[in-house]
């Protein structure tokens, strides 16, 4: 039987997964196979050539994935998130270095089917970075890949440990065997900062204060918001977050000088983002409540990255800056979603 061409999306219901599946299918050319833990949203499913209910730490899913298809590119956004992995940081564990070296080795088996390099695209995160404190990163606001990687959250250790493991599979694998081998895994990692979409609920997580902030104001309901008003950290609208991993995709392998890149878009501070929630919600109800152990997370995180090799690698050019993407993305199709 003719294994079947496709790229692969793991994590294909996540807030990424659904823009990203409908960018590769309106995009055309290439039959998406969407693997998730639970059945595809019916707004997804018509975009995917196939759809497989499963989990990435899953052998045997895994061996028939080898079998059945010719995958040529992955997208590995199945993850254990920061709120939760802190409370279950084991599991996190298992689930977010486990899978992610699951994924890599099948990559490699791909590669050996087709004799093609397989390209495996990671979103990584802003929790890779662990500045010990404030007065550090007052010293240093705008934070360079190579600089305070030591994360204090488990999803940070985890989502650092990935990044190395995808350029040891991309640079280094089986170094000593006799044989090397001929194709390999073209690993690319972006580390995003905090995504906001119009929508997706926030789901509890660190920087999910400023989609919080809007959809209770659209609501009419009172916010509390866990972080102190100076905090600064970078934040991106989910569509540019879109685009920065088409683009990288899409770049030639000799444009790229290093293997992860810093992406950021604009970096209010919780003030800032409160007063422009205000602007269009004039009667929003914000107060500033900080909870210390969420705030010594942020704290941990720069208030503002270096994305230089990006822009001059790939090309990346976010289209939203803070006001545009409160007035033209967020603001409008979150109130639709409460009109009555």
């Amino acid at each position: 039987m003719r294994r079947k061409p496709v790229v692969l999306v793991t994590g294909a219901n996540g807030e990424m997964g659904h823009g990203l599946i409908e960018r590769i299918s309106e995009q055309g050319g290439v039959d998406i196979l969407g693997l998730d833990i639970k059945e595809l949203d019916p707004s997804l499913r018509p975009r995917c050539a196939h759809a497989i209910v499963g989990d990435i730490l899953d052998q045997n899913l895994l061996g028939r994935l080898v079998s059945e298809f010719e995958i040529t590119t992955i997208f590995h956004l199945a993850a254990l998130l920061s709120t939760r992995a802190e409370f279950t940081p084991e599991t996190a564990h298992h689930v977010n270095v486990d899978g992610c070296l699951n994924l890599l080795k099948l990559a490699i088996e791909q590669s050996r089917w087709h004799g093609q390099r397989v390209k495996f695209l990671f979103p990584s995160t802003v929790a890779v970075y662990g500045i010990p404190d404030l007065e550090t990163k007052k010293k240093h606001p705008r934070v360079r890949e190579d600089q305070f990687t030591q994360p204090i959250t488990m999803y940070g250790c985890n989502k650092l440990y990935c990044e190395n493991l995808g350029r040891y599979f991309a640079k280094h694998y089986r170094q000593l065997a006799v044989e090397s081998e001929k194709a390999g895994v073209d690993f690319r990692s972006i580390r995003f900062p905090g995504l906001i979409s119009a929508f997706t609920l926030p789901s509890g997580g660190t920087s999910d204060y400023a989609p919080e902030m809007i959809h209770a104001a659209a609501q009419r309901q009172p916010y509390a918001c866990f972080v102190r008003e100076e905090v600064r950290m970078p934040f991106m609208a989910m569509p540019d977050g879109i685009d920065a991993i088409m683009k990288l995709t899409e770049a030639p392998a000799d444009a790229l000088r290093q293997l992860v890149y810093n992406v950021t878009a604009f970096s209010p501070s919780a003030g800032d983002i409160a007063a422009m929630v205000k602007r269009h919600f004039p009667d929003a109800k914000i107060a500033f409540e900080p909870d210390l152990k969420r705030q010594a997370i942020v704290d941990s995180w720069p208030g503002d990255v270096d994305d230089s090799a990006a822009r001059a690698d790939w090309g990346h050019a976010p289209k939203y800056d803070c006001e545009q993407a409160f007035a033209s993305y967020l603001v409008p199709n979150i109130r639709k979603r409460y009109e009555p």
